[in-house]
């Protein structure tokens, strides 16, 4: 198939263009928000003739010898990226005040600076324990690694601003409305190659993707490096517990499977995370963390307080045990294969000891075509390659589907078997969800659907 040549943005055209491009990406974006990871919307799969993205992106260097890290047993909690959780969080109220009244002024901190500052300073995004300065930022875009240490790290964690009092040797307060969250000390101020950025990280340039878009219309000019020290967590109306409160209720003597989601869980990914306890990757009595991100992600799909709620009915309709529910503030970035290494990552630091990928895990589609910018299996292929390295498993998930004679059973076996699969478009269902019309079960949760339906009557 001709690849169709994209588009590519030169990052010094005017804000006008941007805002217009913007515009049209968000109307244009064709993410189903509704539809189930593992269940075939389609015949089946296309690949994109835009999937092989990639293959464009900076894959890890290799790590020197001497350096190399060796697989932890999994029979215990997994250590923390880099040996030792390292949040900043000061609990002294004295010295609290003392720090933000000795800044030099304070600046509000928008949803996606909040969630990266919350990460880093309860030691979500251990090793780091401040912005990256321009060395750092430049080793992690170029080679997916933190300079010195050689530790993987897939995307940079950057401090945005346009700001001209921002300057090294400044100290700021970075406030969430009257809550003051950390002081930042402010080490470096530097003009990002953003081109290379997009490129490397997400294997594009075009603005029809959502994370070059953010990095081009939301992000500021500049990025600033420096330490961070936590004085408050943020209120939220989902709780995000730390990495060591989420390790103090994990056991330790069995394998902790994460499963990551942007999305309301519907019955194709309950099947999905509750059966990866019976791959062969995972050892017997293991438990499965369901950690979703409840932070920014694309325009197009549902808010974080909503499926906050969907996550919670949920818990309480299924109550299995072998299940934990915890939930991350994190940014999502769609930057498919690099994105899985950084989720990953953080849930090293939550004490997990395996990750599940799904097919086209953090991946995102065309604003323009629709066509997918990343292959069905890139992410499973990426962690596979830098997971040992990581100290984390991945556990590929099952491609699954609903079947009239078996329920929900591998596509290969309905395949062979001949069974008759049941489907359900995204477009379909959020037809069915705004007319009020009964939902199949096999699809949905009746807890879920109650909740999306409860919050699609309020817009």
């Amino acid at each position: 198939r001709t690849r169709r040549r994209r588009r590519t943005w030169d990052f010094t055209e005017g804000k006008k263009m941007l805002k217009a491009v913007l515009a049209v990406a968000t109307l244009c974006a064709s993410v189903s928000a509704f539809a189930p990871a593992g269940v075939p919307l389609t015949a089946g799969l296309k690949h994109s003739a835009v999937s092989s993205a990639s293959g464009r992106l900076a894959t890890a260097a290799p790590m020197p010898r001497a350096a190399r890290l060796t697989m932890p047993s999994m029979a215990l909690k997994s250590v923390p990226h880099g040996g030792k959780l390292t949040g900043t969080l000061i609990t002294d109220e004295k010295k609290k005040a003392e720090l933000a009244k000795a800044c030099d002024f304070e600046v509000q901190l928008n949803a996606r600076q909040l969630c990266d500052v919350e990460l880093i300073i309860n030691g979500g995004l251990s090793p780091l324990t401040g912005f990256m300065d321009e060395k750092t930022y430049t080793n992690v875009v170029d080679n997916m690694r933190l300079p010195g240490s050689d530790l993987l790290f897939g995307l940079p964690i950057v401090y945005d601003t346009n700001d001209e009092r921002i300057v090294p040797g400044k100290t700021i307060l970075l406030k969430d409305g009257d809550r003051a969250i950390a002081t930042f000390k402010v080490g470096d101020r530097y003009l990002p190659n953003k081109v290379n950025e997009c490129a490397k990280c997400y294997g594009e340039t075009t603005l029809e993707h959502p994370g070059v878009l953010m990095v081009a219309v939301e992000r500021g000019q500049y990025y600033c490096g420096g330490e961070l020290t936590g004085l408050n967590l943020p209120i939220r109306e989902f709780p995000c517990k730390t990495p060591a409160e989420v390790r103090e209720t994990l056991p330790e003597d069995v394998d902790v499977v994460a499963f990551q989601c942007r999305n309301p869980i519907h019955r194709a990914h309950y099947e999905l995370f509750t059966r990866a306890l019976d791959a062969p990757e995972v050892g017997e009595g293991g438990v499965v963390l369901v950690h979703p991100t409840c932070g920014p992600t694309q325009a197009d799909d549902i808010s974080g307080i909503t499926r906050y709620k969907t996550y919670v009915v949920l818990s309480e309709e299924t109550a299995n045990p072998k299940i934990k529910w915890q939930y991350l503030p994190y940014s999502m970035h769609m930057a498919g294969p690099r994105e899985a290494i950084q989720h990953m990552m953080i849930r090293k630091n939550f004490g997990c000891t395996h990750f599940i990928i799904g097919r086209d895990m953090a991946g995102s589609k065309s604003s323009i075509t629709g066509e997918d910018f990343y292959g069905a299996y890139d992410a499973q292929d990426f962690a596979k390659k830098h997971g040992p390295e990581l100290g984390m498993v991945p556990v590929p998930s099952l491609n699954l589907v609903y079947t009239e004679e078996k329920d929900y059973v591998t596509a290969e076996q309905a395949k062979e078997e001949g069974l008759k699969e049941k489907k359900l478009s995204g477009t379909a269902f959020r037809k069915m969800l705004r007319g009020g019309e009964d939902i199949p079960e096999w699809f949905a949760f009746k807890s879920v659907v109650k909740v999306l339906r409860e919050e699609e009557m309020k817009k």
